[in-house]
């Protein structure tokens, strides 16, 4: 069985596997071929891979002779047109977003495994990609605006003045949110934080910021660990509260999404326009929309003197930890579905198997994706 390890597009300098967890792999009995130059980014040349026992071949050639592909971003539909029938793909497919490339894997008799899909649940711990990457974003969010910042983080105290902590807001406390509190707390500033789950309070306040509520909010319990729409009666309600705190924050970091949904527009104008000039937005959830009314991904905004950072994939801008982050959910999720031998074994029965299949036998066969699509 051969496992082929492609090349991101330009943009991306993550890769799927690391050498050293390339290894594990072929300790199963699985040949591994590496695309040219697929690892260079995350600082891991194809020397190093080919010292690894890995086959590094041009990316028609992996596209040709592979069973499983693993990559973390979709293929283009002619590369898709040129993979054998029943060749496994495993990766970050955002299904919900890129439908027509799911119906194209699908025509072609491909079996896909999206594993930003992954029931979220104890067991599947050790294979979110979401969290994995999610982790990293927020740290390096705060990182990136500190660096915009035109004043310090922490309290100073000098013979030439007093310099006030700068004030951080952080929307949507999930991994991503949790990790930018922690960051902006070690850098020395005063952190306020708003989520749609009072469940989450607590985290929030362990780490030394304080927790804004806003009654009312609807039962995310059952949502998988996502967050879920809200009332017109409580975003009214959200919108005055966020409103009250952002005109006194320097510093926002957003991540607010909703699964399978545009990001929920949490900052308007008039915000916008109630913060002081040099105040700097990082956008984490820039990808489907933004939070804020201005947000455009992969770019930043300059508004009202306010710099809106639209930036959807910060893990990128740490490619090294994150590659080995994603290698290792990459590993934990192949055990499912491969053997000791190394041989494929889809077990249908086993939910995370069966909940990140988007496509197999040239069906659509995930029902939450098949739900969404109504």
């Amino acid at each position: 069985m051969i496992a082929g390890i492609l090349k991101e597009p330009t943009g991306e300098n993550r890769v799927s596997l690391l050498p050293e967890q390339a290894v594990v792999l072929i300790k199963k009995n699985v040949q591994l071929r590496i695309e040219q130059q697929a690892g260079v980014n995350a600082f891991a040349d194809d020397a190093v891979y080919e010292s690894a026992s890995v086959v590094v071949q041009t990316r028609d050639k992996v596209l040709e002779i592979s069973d499983i592909i693993l990559s973390i971003h979709n293929l283009s539909e002619d590369e898709i047109k040129r993979l054998k029938k029943g060749t496994l793909l495993v990766g970050i497919f955002q299904p919900l977003y890129n439908r027509g490339l799911m119906d194209a894997y699908a025509a072609a008799g491909l079996t896909v495994f999206s594993i930003d899909m992954l029931p979220r649940t104890t067991r599947a711990q050790s294979m979110d990609v979401l969290s994995s990457q999610a982790n990293i974003a927020g740290y390096k969010a705060v990182l990136l605006a500190a660096n915009l910042f035109s004043r310090y983080m922490p309290m100073f105290i000098t013979a030439a003045g007093s310099i006030a902590p700068a004030k951080v807001l952080v929307l949507g406390a999930g991994v991503a949110g949790l990790q930018a509190v922690a960051t902006a707390r070690r850098l020395g500033a005063v952190v306020e934080v708003f989520d749609t789950r009072p469940a989450v309070k607590e985290e929030v306040m362990s780490l030394g910021a304080k927790f804004i509520e806003v009654e009312g909010a609807a039962d995310a319990s059952k949502a998988g660990g996502y967050a879920v729409e809200q009332s017109a009666d409580y975003k009214q309600k959200q919108e005055q509260k966020i409103g009250e705190v952002i005109s006194r924050s320097d510093i926002v970091i957003t991540t607010a999404q909703i699964h399978g949904r545009q990001a929920p527009v949490l900052i308007n104008r008039q915000m916008l326009e109630s913060m002081r000039k040099g105040s700097v937005i990082i956008d984490i959830a820039a990808a489907t929309g933004g939070n804020t009314a201005v947000t455009k991904d992969n770019e930043t905004v300059l508004f009202n003197g306010v710099s809106i950072v639209g930036i959807s994939n910060l893990p990128s801008a740490m490619p090294a930890d994150a590659s080995k982050l994603y290698g290792k959910n990459l590993l934990n999720f192949l055990s499912l579905i491969l053997d000791k031998d190394g041989n494929i074994v889809l077990n249908f029965d086993d939910d995370l198997v069966k909940g990140t299949c988007i496509c197999h036998d040239g069906q659509i066969v995930n029902e939450h994706y098949k739900s969404m699509l109504k």
